[in-house]
């Protein structure tokens, strides 16, 4: 690999990620991106290797995203989005269909609401308290978002039933 003719203006350059995917055969990341200086669109192509199809896709996420080669090219990439992509390359190597670990994903990352989460040991607790974060997030208004509506007020119809309470009248005429 060639050196660049000034490292510090290497260092500093910018890329802006626009599309990220897995291609099957070989193994490989595809990035598409564009250079901040420069305007234009580029393909950068990372190969995978050694993974297989009993790989931690975790693991294979943040070692390439920590990657010195990569590093500065996946900085706007999330780990969430990288690991998902070795999901689908794991899925593939293991014989899977696209359509099969698809479903896989969404059954991993969608919240059974009948689920009893007494019942999950640590590992999987803090897997989905960390799905229940990601959704919050997502769904979170905040001050700058064109639907804000500070201090809303709404009215809640009675119901009768909820009204006349056995046990709430008698405490009512002792006092």
């Amino acid at each position: 690999m060639r050196s660049p003719v000034y490292p510090e203006l290497h260092e500093t350059m910018k890329y802006i990620a626009k599309k990220c995917g897995v291609r099957f055969q070989p193994p490989a990341m595809i990035l598409i991106y564009e250079n901040e200086a420069e305007g234009k669109s580029r393909q950068r192509i990372m190969p995978v290797r050694n993974f297989s199809k009993f790989s931690d896709c975790t693991r294979a996420a943040e070692q390439l995203k920590n990657n010195p080669r990569h590093k500065s090219y996946l900085e706007q990439v999330s780990l969430k989005q990288l690991e998902k992509l070795f999901v689908f390359l794991r899925g593939s190597l293991q014989g899977q269909s696209l359509a099969e670990t698809m479903e896989q994903i969404q059954r991993e990352t969608t919240i059974d609401p009948e689920e009893d989460l007494n019942k999950l040991d640590d590992k999987e607790l803090a897997k989905r308290k960390s799905i229940m974060d990601e959704l919050f997030e997502k769904n979170q208004k905040r001050k700058d978002d064109p639907s804000f509506v500070y201090d809303v007020e709404v009215e809640f119809p009675q119901d009768e039933q909820l009204l006349s309470c056995s046990w709430d009248t008698a405490s009512v005429d002792e006092f």
